[in-house]
């Protein structure tokens, strides 16, 4: 009896841990959508037709899929405000030879401090829906839409690459 319910409880975990990757970013979009309206609030920031990279690891599974995502998502132009977003999809470690974007989307994954580093020396604004990207300094800011919309900036990490967000943004955001 007990082995006959351990393979299905193993089948179940199996499953949940193979979904669990689509359920961090549940909805593209959504992120998209916050992290354009964002970009409206910079000081000196892009308008009109502005590149956003969107960074992966093709090694990653759930990294190219939130690629995927965020890639169908911008579709031919994302509408943020006065901004529209087009995307060009970057491999984590061409992020330093990286031309015609304005800033950068990191999935979830790649190599944080690598790709923070590259985007510094291009004096790149980096945004990802992790957190951890946020904390370690490597994405300047980081917006989640579930269970509510919060965005977080990491001041040194928006300083560094001379990224500064007009007052009224300030009020909204968690500063670290």
């Amino acid at each position: 009896m007990r082995d006959q319910i351990k393979l299905p409880l193993t089948a179940a975990a199996a499953v949940l841990a193979l979904a669990a990757p689509g359920v961090v970013h549940a909805d593209a979009a959504k992120d998209l959508g916050v992290a354009g309206r964002a970009l409206t609030f910079l000081e000196n920031g892009p308008a009109g037709k502005a590149t956003l990279g969107v960074v992966f690891d093709p090694s990653k599974p759930a990294s190219v899929a939130e690629k995927n995502a965020l890639m169908a998502a911008l579709g031919s132009g994302y509408a943020a405000g006065t901004l529209t977003l087009v995307g060009k999809a970057i491999e984590a470690d061409a992020v330093g030879g990286a031309a015609g974007v304005q800033a950068l989307f990191v999935t979830g994954g790649v190599n944080y401090g690598a790709v923070g580093s590259a985007a510094k020396g291009k004096k790149l604004i980096t945004i990802g829906s992790d957190m951890a990207c946020v904390r370690s300094g490597a994405c300047a800011m980081g917006v989640e839409t579930e269970p509510k919309v919060s965005i977080t900036v990491n001041r040194a990490a928006a300083a560094a690459v001379g990224a500064s967000f007009k007052a009224a943004f300030r009020m909204m955001i968690t500063e670290i």
